[in-house]
């Protein structure tokens, strides 16, 4: 077995836990949408439209500290040194993006998405609020569909940009995908890691609130977390739905039954929306109540330091 570990996002868990910041928390015009459109083709671009897209961007940085590269099917732009923005775009974004097409994802996205990496929090915080109109309601980062980009305060971790990184391709490949299922993945993977040459995710700051909520006896049913629809998802969460969505994947992941639950849940999608008839079938269990008990006891008994 050979396990290497790329991305983390340990040393910003105690500000979460804290103050119940989530890496993702959005306008609702920019979460991920859980539309019932079926998936639009792909679109391969060319080096005249990267080109093109570069020229456009050009007239739009900051300032010239800024340097552009490609890294389809994304542009990366960043604040930091020129070889530093290199060696993320191919460390970081490469990576993740191949892991992630091997997995899952047969659908580049349909549009040139930006990766704005910015070097600190007041850059973060001064050229998002001009690039994206509003300032940012995280500290780490976020997906704007509205704008086809991605803003991160990449000195926080390359974690959230990993969990970022899933919605674009998830849009394009899955976008009757339900919100517990778009932010279960990609939490999944802000602690990432690879083993026999597949992406895996590795337990983060998210389970020590799922196993305090797990004690109170406070985490709902799966029927319940499945059937959120996206604004109960995001605005009505009581503390686990992220938590609850990611290590249910994890869960999965460690049986090597994630991608097969995925790709079914995928083609069944029309006739089981919410994933729990998929969710049975794949884990060969009728009652999801006694399946949540071995689960609960399974997810008591992990660590994370």
């Amino acid at each position: 077995m050979i396990l290497r570990q790329h991305f983390f996002n340990g040393s910003i868990a105690t500000a979460f836990l804290l103050f119940g910041i989530y890496p993702n928390s959005l306008p609702a015009a920019d979460r991920p949408a859980s539309p019932t459109a079926a998936p639009t083709p792909s679109k391969i671009f060319t080096k005249a439209d990267y080109q093109r897209h570069i020229e456009e961007l050009k007239k739009r940085l900051p300032n010239d500290g800024f340097s552009i590269v490609i890294q389809p099917p994304f542009v990366v732009i960043g604040d930091e040194p020129a070889e530093t923005v290199k060696r993320r775009s191919q460390q970081t974004v490469k990576w993740a993006v191949d892991h992630l097409k091997r997995e899952y994802f047969s659908d580049d996205p349909t549009e040139i998405i930006d990766i704005w990496l910015f070097q600190d929090a007041n850059s973060y915080e001064e050229h998002t609020a001009t690039l994206y109109g509003k300032k940012p309601t995280t500290p780490y980062g976020f997906y704007a569909s509205s704008h086809n980009a991605l803003y991160m305060n990449i000195a926080t971790g390359g974690g959230t940009l990993v969990h970022e990184i899933v919605h674009p391709f998830m849009a394009s490949n899955f976008p009757a995908c339900p919100s517990w299922l778009n932010e279960g993945l990609a939490s999944l993977y802000e602690q990432s890691a690879e083993r026999d040459g597949r992406i895996i995710g590795q337990t983060n700051w998210r389970l020590r609130g799922l196993q305090s909520a797990i004690r109170k006896g406070s985490v709902p049913p799966f029927e319940t977390l499945c059937q959120t629809t996206t604004r109960e998802f995001y605005d009505k969460d009581k503390g686990t739905n992220y938590s609850q969505a990611r290590y249910l994947c994890y869960f999965l992941q460690e049986r090597d039954l994630l991608q097969k639950f995925y790709r079914t849940f995928r083609k069944n999608v029309a006739t089981d929306p919410s994933g729990i008839e998929s969710l049975k079938s794949v884990l060969g269990k009728r009652d999801l109540d006694e399946f949540k008990q071995q689960w609960e006891a399974e997810v008591l008994k992990l660590r994370f330091d």
